[in-house]
């Protein structure tokens, strides 16, 4: 699957050192003004760092100019499908060419071998996180659906955790039994690459409480400005929203890639001391927030469509 949503769906599709990467988004309603420059921001807030290695992310500086295909006219949405890409300009493709028949540790190049039989080495591929630049292009998007509603979703984090909170969501948005929003946000969240774990709540171990502590008490109405004393079950109930900031966290793997060699598996099974020439993040950490709160978007507004269609 290389798309996400019901109503609101995006299909992304390129390759890490291909010639471009970009996405399809079907289901934007007609007539909404598009603010460009916070598209730019979004992807200024993934690129961080200005390709000094005390940054933590990789040296690899991409302009991630996008080229909007389709969908948007004078600066306002037609409807149709909004087409986008973004050319890859700072690709070293040659930096792979020793791992075209071998497999690194701890990425999917194996995977991606046995599933398809034929794989692009340079940089992995389709699997590499350079694909998330479309998730932020069409998140960005969603986020000002969303803001126009009074919605907002804010992301922080701290050691390869990440913290998502959205706030102004009203009580009512998900499905019961399987399309929940809890599960709907995991998902969305554990395609992103690196992701590890998905837990909902004020803290990761909210999970953890007692039968007595767990229960997020009701307070008087106007005591407070919500619902409850707690927020243990992060605002999601049955599946469905219940007014209450929608909380949870992501855990992520560190960057598997080591520049000074690896021990690599050719596909006899012979493992080979290979050193990764490619440029790659020491610390993905900066770039994660803005990922998370991108799908969080996009996995919301699909939601809120769902919801108001069905009422």
């Amino acid at each position: 699957m290389n798309s996400i949503g019901d109503i609101f769906r995006l299909t992304t599709f390129g390759e890490s050192h291909g010639p471009a990467i970009g996405g399809i988004i079907d289901g934007y309603p007609a007539g909404i003004e598009i603010d460009i420059s916070r598209v730019e921001r979004e992807l200024q807030r993934r690129r961080c760092g200005d390709g000094n290695s005390s940054d933590g992310v990789t040296e690899r500086r991409e302009p991630d100019h996008v080229e909007w295909l389709s969908g948007i006219y004078e600066g306002k949405t037609l409807g149709t499908p909004i087409a986008f890409l973004t050319y890859n300009k700072d690709c070293r493709p040659e930096d792979y060419e020793a791992l075209r028949d071998k497999c690194r540790p701890g990425h999917a190049d194996y995977t991606y071998q046995e599933k398809y039989r034929h794989r692009d080495p340079r940089g992995g591929g389709r699997s590499s996180g350079r694909e998330t630049v479309a998730r932020v292009v069409a998140g960005a998007l969603a986020k000002q659906l969303l803001e126009a509603q009074g919605i907002t979703v804010t992301a922080s984090t701290h050691n390869r955790y990440t913290r998502c909170i959205v706030e102004g969501l009203p009580a009512g948005v998900g499905e019961p039994v399987f399309n929940r929003m809890n599960a709907r946000l995991a998902y969305a969240m554990l395609s992103i690459p690196s992701a590890m774990s998905f837990t909902m709540g004020e803290t990761p171990d909210d999970w953890r409480l007692s039968r007595e502590e767990f229960p997020d008490e009701w307070v008087l109405h106007g005591e407070k400005n919500h619902l409850t004393k707690t927020n243990h079950c992060g605002g999601v109930q049955g599946g469905i929203s219940n007014g209450m900031p929608v909380v949870f966290h992501v855990g992520f793997h560190p960057p598997v890639t080591h520049p000074d060699g690896m021990c690599c598996r050719d596909n006899e099974g012979n493992i080979h001391n290979i050193a990764t020439n490619g440029r790659h993040d020491i610390d993905h950490s900066p770039r994660l927030s803005v990922i998370v709160e991108a799908m969080t978007a996009i996995t919301l507004i699909d939601l809120i469509y769902l919801w108001k269609k069905n009422r």
